[in-house]
């Protein structure tokens, strides 16, 4: 039953979260590879930078926490595109999966 939860809703991947303790580095160790900067910006709330690196169809979020373990797999997050989050978020929180927040 779980796993028709998603089947339903997810379009595909939004983007993989990947965090750095040099953001500098980061950009250019991927663009080196052939990605392209598409978004930066300075995260006041988390107190960390912020890139979203794109290539083709495949987008990177790197940021700057000065917490990154610096080990193979070292990804945080792996989010989805989906059509309805709203009635996802609900159908998650019904099937009982932990959640991290309250609301979207």
């Amino acid at each position: 039953m779980k796993k028709s939860i998603l089947l339903k809703h997810v379009t595909g991947i939004q983007h993989v979260g990947i965090p750095t303790n040099d953001i500098e580095k980061t950009i250019s160790f991927y663009e080196s590879l052939g990605f392209e900067l598409k978004y930066r910006v300075f995260n006041e709330a988390g107190n960390e930078e912020v890139a979203f690196l794109q290539l083709k169809n495949l987008v990177i979020e790197t940021y700057e926490n000065k917490k990154a373990i610096l080990h193979a797999g070292a990804i945080d997050h792996i989010a989805l595109d989906v059509e309805n989050i709203e009635e996802l978020f609900e159908c998650v929180r019904v099937a009982g999966y932990k959640l991290l927040d309250k609301e979207i």
